[in-house]
């Protein structure tokens, strides 16, 4: 017997689905306007800490240049 009860991820899930069947480019279109914005987000811990690590690098050679 099939329980009708679904549980929130199963909920979620579902919904995705339906929506990638419906708009099969809306995902590549939220790809495309993702990118444009540039979100420190998609750095991760790595790629934040090397964007820190050179801003320093250059605070450090303009204070040496100066």
């Amino acid at each position: 017997m099939k329980m009708s009860k679904e549980t929130p991820e199963q909920t979620r899930e579902r919904l995705r689905q339906e929506e990638r069947k419906s708009n099969p480019t809306g995902n590549m279109n939220d790809a495309f306007n993702k990118t444009g914005t540039g979100s420190f987000a998609d750095l991760g811990w790595k790629g934040t800490g090397i964007l820190i690590l050179i801003l320093l690098f250059v605070l450090i050679i303009a204070s040496i240049m100066k």
